[in-house]
């Protein structure tokens, strides 16, 4: 039984593509199969994985308006083990054609009931809003993880976001878990990261991952290459960061 974890937050620049793309990548290298759906009509988590975006005819876009099946968006990637369901510019006009759709939340669910099974698990790299995009993915997933940068801001839209997954869950989705709140960003150096840390684990403890992903140039560098950290350079601190939070995962999941 596959599990579809949505990866979100409305804040941009926390580290949703970065966890997306590395995470997918780590969980494919320690043998999972491994589905990534685009949902960011941005689509770098499509390019991070070598895809060449401006070419993409079937996605995201085509499986939400059901025009197309999943199975017909799905494209391998540089990733082992990994494929991806891309995005394309043309998800931004999503939002508008599904809001008179009856059951518009359930357009994502709907589409993947059939591949579900085919995969360890599958992750959805949202967009930083908290649309209907992002509303069919938490509807979709069985858990959400929430990147948190380790910065001023970082809990400012936390309280919003949890009620929008409250709400989810009372209305649309009372299955929906939160996998772990993600600490991202992480500068030992700085004693604002370390004060970030403290006060997300005191206030939410055992729901935050015990990995935290450092600041790392060469997590910044890999997407250019179209390439996920571990392909890129398996050595560095970022490559080892996600695969200690792949594991993470796949422990929390086997019990």
């Amino acid at each position: 039984m596959g599990k579809i974890i949505a990866i979100a937050n409305q804040k941009g620049g926390v580290g949703k593509t970065t966890t997306s793309v590395n995470l997918a990548a780590s969980l494919g290298v320690l043998e999972k199969k491994v589905l990534i759906i685009d949902a960011d009509p941005q689509a770098n988590a499509s390019s991070g994985l070598g895809i060449d975006v401006e070419n993409v005819t079937t996605g995201t876009y085509q499986i939400l308006e059901h025009s197309n099946t999943p199975v017909e968006a799905i494209i391998p990637c540089s990733a082992p083990n990994v494929w991806v369901i891309p995005s394309h510019i043309d998800l931004v006009a999503i939002e508008i054609e599904l809001v008179d759709k009856e059951n518009r939340e359930y357009m994502l669910k709907q589409a993947l009931e059939s591949i579900k099974n085919e995969y360890d698990y599958i992750l959805i790299d949202c967009a930083p809003s908290l649309g209907l995009l992002t509303l069919n993915a938490l509807t979709a997933a069985d858990s959400v993880v929430i990147p948190i940068q380790c910065e001023y801001f970082a809990l400012e839209g936390l309280g919003k976001l949890l009620n929008t997954i409250k709400s989810v869950q009372k209305i649309h989705n009372a299955n929906l878990d939160i996998e772990g709140l993600l600490l991202t960003m992480f500068d030992s150096r700085l004693r604002l990261s370390n004060q970030v840390v403290e006060e997300v684990q005191k206030h939410f403890s055992d729901m935050v991952f015990k990995t935290i992903i450092q600041r790392n140039v060469k997590l910044s560098e890999a997407p250019s290459f179209g390439e996920s950290i571990i392909n890129f350079d398996a050595t560095s601190r970022g490559a080892t960061n996600y695969l200690s939070l792949a594991q993470e995962i796949i422990k929390k999941n086997s019990n």
